[in-house]
């Protein structure tokens, strides 16, 4: 699952570093994106990249409402061709989510609550989540509206697998990240084999990523400073390791 990321870079730093054309409007950077908030996505027409800002939460194109989204930030990838709320957008519309990084929550033994972790990448750069996106467009729109194209509703979701080393002793799944050299064949709206797109979808390498505890602050979505992201000492069944936890 990812619940939780961090999306702080600008958005001409992002259109850059992906080789895409920059938005024309800004999000405030987020060290604590939660569901339903709005996101970067990076998607492809085939010829031209861009960066494009979607509501995070998918909303099939057959939802009666776009609070269904609520239950889909997430897609797991071992059932995208079979599930009838993404089989579609898996085949013709896939995108890629920048991230700064994101977080999971460890089990501390003996205790019900679970300490934060940050996961980044080791070498600075963003993160490439693969994720799908989709169009709704109010059914109670009147056809004028639908036409002008008012009423629509640009939504995403983060695919997520089987966790690599480094991430499993914390959770049981992790968002899928693709390679630079995937990106082309990820984005492109004409490849539909469904057979060779799932063969991307594996775990990244555990060294890509670098991991730390960090503050319980972060289980408040109404906290989105940088502060977030400073290390903490991690908890161990109750007490403290003693230093600041960095994998």
């Amino acid at each position: 699952m990812c619940g939780r990321f961090v999306a702080a870079t600008p958005p001409a730093d992002i259109a850059r570093y992906f080789e895409a054309e920059a938005p024309e409007a800004a999000l405030e950077p987020n060290h604590n994106v939660a569901p339903t908030n709005d996101v970067y996505v990076v998607m492809s027409d085939g010829r031209t990249r861009r960066v494009a800002p979607m509501h995070w939460g998918l909303v099939p194109r057959w939802a009666k409402d776009p609070s269904i989204g609520n239950r889909m930030i997430n897609a797991r990838a071992e059932t995208l061709a079979t599930k009838n709320a993404y089989k579609s957008a898996f085949a013709e519309r896939r995108c890629l989510l920048p991230a700064d990084g994101f977080y999971e929550w460890k089990p501390v033994p003996g205790q019900k609550r679970k300490q934060p972790m940050y996961m980044s990448s080791a070498n600075g750069e963003p993160l490439a989540f693969a994720g799908l996106w989709e169009v709704w467009r109010d059914p109670g729109a009147a056809d004028d509206e639908r036409q002008r194209g008012e009423g629509a509703l640009r939504s995403c979701t983060i695919i997520t697998g089987e966790p690599n080393d480094k991430v499993r002793p914390i959770h049981d799944r992790m968002p899928v990240m693709l390679p630079r050299a995937a990106w082309d064949a990820w984005l492109d709206p004409s490849l539909r084999d469904l057979e060779v797109l799932g063969q991307l979808l594996v775990p990244a390498p555990s060294s890509l990523l670098s991991i730390r505890a960090v503050s319980t602050e972060v289980n408040n979505v109404r906290n989105k400073g940088t502060h977030l992201l400073d290390p903490v000492e991690e908890t161990v069944g109750g007490q403290g390791t003693g230093q600041a936890t960095l994998l």
